[in-house]
């Protein structure tokens, strides 16, 4: 099982470096500036020891009156002072074209992964949290942050640090350079088995406890208006008090590992020390060293220690930093699940004919065919409804005409274009629609219409509204057409939101319109209101209308009553009704009842 979660971190490495290392290709220029800059801090860094101890060995051997001791000793200052402000330019150079790298990675990284989870299918946002949606793109994207600081201006130094100060020895007596090799590639092999195969497994757990923990606060929030109908928020209490439980035990898991790591690293440094300074020492008391090599060997360790107590760090760091990044690679993994093909071109739509030839499709999660040789037809301008039960395939009807979703076998076609064939931006800005529950953006009522347009005019707008009904109750509002109406909408009553709604559609002037069920959950003055809003709406447009209520559609020109994915009966209402045992006559005789009872 170990074997097997070292192969997953392994795998997750290599997904997460693959997918920086195209962002750091895009920069190739400043990332290379950045490295040299570093590689020029980093040799100071590694020459001081050095000139420290010539500068021991000038003041222990001279006198300051002695001209080569006094020379000696300037000489070895000098060039400290040289190499600490060479490193230090260097090390400013890097850190601000560090800077610029990484908010140029971030911008990049971030919008992308929007562009592309807007452009995953139906299904997917379906099955997707939007709050852990945020928070893996968001904790990503900082993760970036910190894994170009740790790679690019503090592990890389640290490693050429410390393969150039073990070089540096070893050239001054080879024995202490083996000594000091083999000791920093034990430290270094533990640092990274301990961090890849103990660390990582607790902490790619913790963060996806964090993702679930932010997922579900999301959830809550978005339905507070369920938690106060039903009194429930003690409940919803107790439910997140046990997922941040569980939160809390996993991180503190990570976290614990996280410290015994860095007691197993001190107590490796802790003995490698010895070895070096003991060597020194013993090296001195042959005669084989000056009391400046002593000084030079010590400080260089000084120099490697801080190095290597820094080694585990980063280590550390690019082991959390890919851990919080794996989300944000998975989700730019995901398959859009619809694309647009290769060579598509937009859809041009003048009259608004559908047709439906020989569909087949079923839904991902489920064995049995939806459609299934399914064929039919809309005419150009024609008002139909479409009524059945739920589950019948009516819903799905319009959502293929959207090209929500891919068929399994046969084809679409508008105006005699298969939209299989056509971009999806363009069916889809061709086409309005008008949701029972009509979602709008925390914006401007007059960004909100002007979706639809976005070019239109103040006056444009306006009358959209005027056409809607919408715009006697705008006008009514302090700000009026700046009014911001909340997240989903949720400042204006459900009638509002519904006006506001056609009014968009109005806006968009698409030759094909959709009402799904857009009057079923308001009052009768606001059912009126819209009604008429949506006469007017119809008016030259092929309009397909989602029925629950039957009233809504009596006076269209077809109704088609699907079961089962499949259209079983057709006519208009006054034909519909007449018809023996037929399912519409059924289900307009029990919701007439209905009706008369809630009269009673």
């Amino acid at each position: 099982m170990s074997g097997f979660n070292v192969g997953l971190r392994g795998r997750a490495f290599r997904d997460v470096f693959a997918f920086i290392t195209r962002y750091w290709v895009r920069q190739a220029v400043r990332l290379a500036g950045i490295m040299a800059a570093v590689l020029a801090a980093t040799v100071a860094d590694t020459l001081t020891p050095l000139y420290l101890g010539r500068l021991v060995d000038a003041v222990t051997y001279g006198a300051a009156v002695e001209v080569i001791a006094w020379n000696a000793a300037l000489a070895g200052f000098s060039m400290l002072i040289a190499l600490a402000l060479g490193a230090a330019i260097m090390r400013q150079v890097a850190f601000i074209g560090s800077i610029s790298l990484t908010l140029t990675m971030m911008s990049d990284i971030s919008s992308e992964a929007f562009r592309h989870v807007q452009r995953l299918s139906t299904d997917w946002h379906a099955n997707s949290f939007a709050g852990s949606t945020v928070r893996k793109i968001t904790r990503g994207m900082w993760a970036l942050d910190l894994l170009n600081d740790t790679i690019l201006v503090a592990l890389f130094p640290s490693l050429i640090t410390l393969v150039g100060s073990t070089v540096l020895l070893g050239w001054y007596w080879l024995s202490m350079g083996l000594i000091l090799a083999c000791g920093l590639l034990v430290y270094l092999a533990l640092t990274i088995a301990l961090s890849l195969c103990y660390v990582a497994p607790a902490a790619s757990l913790a963060n996806s406890w964090d993702t679930r923990l932010g997922g579900e606060f999301a959830d809550a929030i978005n339905c507070n208006a369920v938690v106060k109908g039903f009194g429930a928020e003690v409940r919803e209490d107790e439910y997140l008090a046990k997922v941040i439980t569980k939160w809390r035990h996993r991180t503190r898991r990570a976290w614990i590992r996280e410290t015994i790591n860095s007691a197993t690293q001190g107590v490796t440094l802790l003995v490698l020390e010895a070895a070096v300074i003991g060597y020194a020492l013993l090296l001195w008391s042959h005669g084989r060293a000056t009391p400046g090599d002593v000084a030079f060997v010590v400080t260089s360790w000084l120099v490697l220690q801080g190095y290597l107590r820094d080694v585990g760090m980063h280590v550390r760091n690019v082991q959390r930093s890919v851990n919080d990044m794996e989300e944000l690679v998975d989700v730019h993994r995901q398959p859009l699940g619809v694309a647009d093909r290769l060579g598509t071109k937009p859809i041009g739509i003048t009259k608004g004919r559908i047709d439906f030839e020989n569909v087949y499709f079923q839904y991902s999660n489920n064995i049995s065919w939806l459609y299934s040789g399914f064929s039919a037809s809309i005419k150009a301008g024609e008002r139909v409804g479409l009524v059945g039960p739920s589950g019948s395939g009516k819903t799905t009807f319009v959502k293929l005409i959207q090209r929500l979703y891919d068929l399994n076998g046969g084809r679409i076609l508008i105006d005699g274009q298969d939209i299989s064939k056509v971009t999806q931006a363009s069916l889809r800005s061709q086409i309005a629609i008008v949701q029972q529950e009509p979602v709008l953006f925390n914006r401007s009522l007059a960004e909100n219409i002007a979706y639809s347009r976005p070019g239109a005019s103040k006056a444009e707008i306006e009358e959209a509204a005027q056409f809607a009904s919408a715009h006697e109750f705008i006008t009514r509002l302090p700000k009026g057409y700046g009014t911001l109406v909340g997240e989903r909408g949720m400042k204006l009553s459900g009638g509002e939101r519904q006006r506001v709604a056609i009014a968009r559609a109005f806006l968009a002037n698409a030759p094909i319109l959709i009402l799904d069920e857009a009057t079923s959950n308001l009052d009768s003055e606001s059912e009126v209101l819209i009604q008429k809003a949506m006469e007017r709406l119809m008016v030259g447009r092929t309009t397909l209308v989602i029925a629950h209520r039957l009233s809504t559609v009596r006076v269209l020109e077809r109704l088609l009553v699907f079961d089962r994915g499949r259209i079983i009966e057709e006519g208009n209402h006054a034909a519909l009704i007449r018809l023996d045992n037929g399912l519409y006559r059924r289900m307009f005789e029990r919701q007439a009842l209905e009706l008369m009872k809630g009269l009673v």
